[in-house]
C-alpha cells in the first residue's frame, strides 16, 4: 500500500476493466477512495471485491451511463456521500468503432462522439461543484495518440479524440483559477478488450505496435495507469491543460517501420 493519494477520493469512468480497472486498482493501492463506474455491472462489482483488500469502505462500485447527465449528478453526489468529497475525475469511458467513411452511419459516429466526447464534457461539468468545496482536484481525462494524429476508419474516434485533448485546455484555463487542474493521457495501441472489438478483427495489434512504436511493443494498461496516477497525486501539482503520450514513442516521429533496414 502506498500513499500517493491519501486523503483523495476518485472517480473513475469504465472502471470495470482495462485500463479503467488498471487505474481504479492502482489509485486505491495508493491510499485514494475510489468510485468505480461503468455499466457492465457483473464486472465492476467482481473488480471492488478483487480489490477489497484495500479495504471496502474504501472502494464501491456505482452503474453509470456516461451519456446522461442526471446519472452524472447521481454518481458525483453519491461519491460526496460515501467518501465526503471529490478531488480527481477520471474520464476513461470510451468506444472504439473502425469503420469507413463512406459506410459510417450516423447512428454509429454519434454513438461514439456520445460516449467519447460529450461524455468527458458532462463529467468535467458534474464535478466543478464538488471540487470547488474541497478546495481543488485533478481531472485527467483518456484521450489518444489519435487525438494528435488521423487514423484511416476511425473518424469517429478521431474526432473525439481531438475534442477531449482540446475541451481538456478549455477546463485547464477556466479552472485554474478554482484550483482544478485538467490534462490528458494520450495512450497508444494498448492491451485492453477494446482491441478485440468486432470492428478490428483481423488487425494484428501487437505486430502492429511492434512496428510502429521504438519501444517495439503494445502498450500495458499499467503504463497508462501510472500517468494517471502521477496527474491525480500532488506530484504534479504545477501540470495543467496538457497531454501525456503514453504510446511507446509512436508518434515521436516519422513511423520506425520506414527505417527497419537502417542499421544503427
Amino acid at each position: 500500500m502506498g500513499d500517493r493519494l491519501a486523503g483523495k477520493v476518485a472517480i473513475v469512468t469504465g472502471g470495470a476493466r482495462g485500463m479503467g480497472a488498471a487505474i481504479s486498482t492502482l489509485y486505491a493501492e495508493q491510499g485514494a477512495k475510489v468510485l468505480v463506474t461503468d455499466v457492465i455491472d457483473d464486472e465492476g462489482e467482481a473488480l471492488v471485491k478483487e480489490i477489497g483488500g484495500a479495504g471496502v469502505d474504501r472502494v464501491a462500485y456505482r452503474h453509470l451511463d456516461v451519456t446522461r447527465e442526471a446519472e452524472w449528478t447521481a454518481a458525483v453526489a453519491d461519491a460526496v456521500e460515501r467518501f465526503g468529497k471529490v478531488d480527481v475525475l477520471v474520464n476513461n469511458a470510451g468506444v472504439l468503432r473502425a469503420v469507413p467513411i463512406p459506410n459510417m452511419t450516423e447512428d454509429i459516429y454519434r454513438e461514439v462522439i456520445d460516449v467519447n466526447q460529450i461524455a468527458v464534457f458532462l463529467g468535467m461539468k458534474a464535478v466543478v461543484g464538488p471540487m470547488v468545496a474541497a478546495g481543488g482536484g485533478s481531472i485527467v481525462n483518456i484521450s489518444s495518440i489519435d487525438g494528435h494524429q488521423g487514423t484511416p476508419t476511425l473518424v469517429a474516434y478521431v474526432a473525439a479524440k481531438y475534442a477531449v485533448c482540446g475541451m481538456t485546455r478549455v477546463a485547464a484555463l477556466e479552472l485554474a483559477s478554482v484550483g482544478i487542474r485538467a490534462n490528458t493521457v494520450c495512450p497508444g495501441a494498448t492491451r485492453t478488450r477494446m482491441m478485440d472489438a468486432p470492428d478490428m478483427a483481423g488487425v494484428d495489434i501487437e505486430a502492429m505496435s511492434a512496428r510502429m512504436a521504438p519501444l517495439g511493443r503494445i502498450g500495458e494498461a499499467h503504463e497508462v495507469a501510472a500517468a494517471a496516477l502521477f496527474l491525480a497525486s500532488d506530484e504534479s501539482s504545477y501540470i495543467t491543460g496538457t497531454d501525456i503520450v503514453v504510446d511507446g514513442g509512436a508518434t515521436s516521429g516519422v513511423g520506425v517501420e520506414m527505417f527497419s533496414q537502417v542499421s544503427t
